[in-house]
C-alpha cells in the first residue's frame, strides 16, 4: 500500500470524518508479510493478534493474494440467484472437512442470527429459547449481542431480543436446570475467546451433547474463532469429538478477507428453506476465492501441525513464566488461542509491548489474549514470548 500520510495526519482524518466509536492505538499501519507489519513511520512490528484473528495466515498470504488478484479481474460481485463455482467448490471444502452443507455470509455476527433463525425454524412451534453461557461473546448485531452473556455489551441498548437464558460456564447441572418446553438449543464457543480464553473441562461439551440428545435440542457451536484450523483441527468439535448440530464459521475463514458461513447438518439445513434467510454479499466469488486459497495453503504448508507444535512451545513458555511471576494466575492454551491471566489489569501491557515492537490483546479485564497466525515460527514465538516477558516482569515490579 503506497501512503502519503504520516499516522498523525490519518488520525486527524478520522477525527474530522470517522464516527469513534472504535479506542484506536495512534498508529496507521500500511503493509504487512507473514507475522510482521509497518506502520506509516516504517516501525516493524511483530503481530500476535493479526487481523484480531482474522489474518489466521498472516498477513497478505501468498495464494490468497493471487486468488484474489486473479478473481478481481474476472467476475467480483454475482447475485445469490445465480449458481457460482467457487462457491460450490469453498462448500465442498469445508464440508468435507467438516460435515453437513454451508450457507455463505459476511461475518461471525452474521452467521449467528443465521444459526438462531435456523434453530427456531427447525424446531416445534413453541420452541424458541436458546441457552447461551456467562462470558460468552456472540457478535453485536441484536440477537448475536443479546446472546452475548456480558452486561456490559447490554447497556444502554435495551430492551435486548426476547428467549435467551445464561448459564455459568462448565456447569452442566445449571443448563439442565434450564431446559424447558420452549427450549430450541444451546449455543456455546469450544473455547470461549474475548471472555478470556477459557477451555471447557472435560466432560462438559460431551455432557451438552448429550443434554441435547436427551431433550431434542439443537447443539449450536460457534466457531467463529476455533475454525479453520486455530486449536490444530480443522474445527474446534473435531479436538473434543463433539459434533454439533449447527456451526458458525468466520474471521480466518478466509485468510483475511471478509466471509462468515453457517454449517448444519443435513437433517437441519433444509430447514433454512427459500426466502427465509439470505445475504447479499454472502458467497461472492472474491472471498470464496479466498477461501479456497487458505484451505490450500493450510494443507499444502502442514499447518494444523504447527498449530500443535507451537501451542506447546507457547505453553511451556508461559508455565515456566507462571512460576517465576507471582502475577500470573493462569495460563490457558488451546491451540493458537494463548490466554495469559493476570492478577493484575492487563491492558498496560498491551501499550508496553508496542512501544518495544509487538502487537497483542487484552481481554476481560486481566487476560493477555494472543490469537498468532497458523503459520507462525518457532523464531517469531520466542521472540514474541521474550518480549512479553519482559513487559510482564517489569509490570510485576511495578506492582510489589
Amino acid at each position: 500500500m503506497t501512503t502519503t500520510l504520516t499516522s498523525q495526519e490519518t488520525i486527524e482524518l478520522f477525527d474530522q470524518y470517522v464516527i469513534p466509536n472504535y479506542r484506536r492505538y495512534p498508529v496507521t499501519l500500511v503493509r504487512g508479510e507473514g507475522s510482521y507489519v509497518w506502520s506509516a513511520e516504517g516501525q516493524k512490528y511483530l503481530d500476535l493478534f493479526p487481523g484480531w484473528g482474522c489474518n489466521i495466515l498472516g498477513y497478505c498470504p501468498p495464494k490468497v493474494v493471487e486468488a484474489v488478484q486473479k478473481q478481481v479481474a474476472e467476475l467480483i460481485h454475482v447475485p445469490n440467484t445465480w449458481y457460482i463455482e467457487s462457491q460450490g467448490k469453498f462448500a465442498e471444502a469445508l464440508c468435507t472437512r467438516g460435515f453437513g452443507k454451508a450457507f455463505f455470509c459476511n461475518s461471525g455476527a452474521e452467521a449467528i442470527e443465521g444459526a438462531i433463525k435456523l434453530a427456531r425454524l427447525h424446531t416445534p412451534e413453541g420452541r424458541h429459547k436458546i441457552i447461551t453461557f456467562e462470558n460468552s461473546f456472540h457478535g453485536r448485531t441484536y440477537a448475536a449481542v443479546t446472546a452475548t452473556a456480558q452486561p456490559k455489551y447490554h447497556e444502554g441498548i435495551g430492551p435486548m431480543v426476547a428467549g435467551f437464558r445464561y448459564a455459568p460456564h462448565n456447569d452442566l447441572d445449571a443448563v439442565a436446570s434450564m431446559i424447558d418446553d420452549e427450549t430450541a438449543a444451546i449455543l456455546i464457543e469450544p473455547v470461549q475467546g474475548e471472555g478470556g480464553v477459557n477451555i471447557p473441562e472435560e466432560g462438559f461439551l460431551e455432557g451438552l451433547r448429550e443434554l441435547c440428545d436427551e431433550n431434542d435440542l439443537l447443539l449450536i457451536f460457534d466457531e467463529v474463532q476455533t475454525g479453520m484450523g486455530r486449536l490444530g483441527t480443522w474445527f474446534g468439535y473435531q479436538t473434543w469429538n463433539v459434533k454439533p448440530d449447527i456451526m458458525t464459521l468466520a474471521k480466518g475463514l478466509a485468510g483475511g478477507v471478509a466471509v462468515g458461513a453457517i454449517i448444519a447438518t443435513d437433517e437441519v439445513a433444509p430447514s433454512l428453506r427459500p426466502g427465509m434467510h439470505a445475504s447479499t454479499f454472502g458467497g461472492n466469488p472474491i472471498a470464496m476465492s479466498a477461501g479456497l486459497a487458505t484451505v490450500a495453503t493450510i494443507e499444502e504448508e502442514g499447518l494444523l501441525d504447527n498449530v500443535s507444535a507451537r501451542s506447546e512451545q507457547f505453553r511451556q513458555f508461559f508455565t515456566d513464566l507462571q512460576a517465576d511471576l507471582s502475577i500470573i494466575r493462569e495460563v490457558r492454551v488451546q491451540g493458537m488461542m494463548v490466554g495469559i491471566d493476570l492478577t493484575i489489569p492487563a491492558t498496560p501491557a498491551v501499550g508496553k509491548c508496542m512501544e518495544r515492537g509487538l502487537l497483542m490483546n487484552a481481554t476481560h479485564e486481566t487476560v493477555v489474549r494472543l490469537l498468532p497466525a497458523l503459520n507462525v515460527t518457532p523464531e517469531q514465538v520466542d521472540e514474541g514470548c521474550n518480549i512479553l516477558k519482559d513487559v510482564l516482569q517489569e509490570m510485576a515490579e511495578d506492582a510489589e
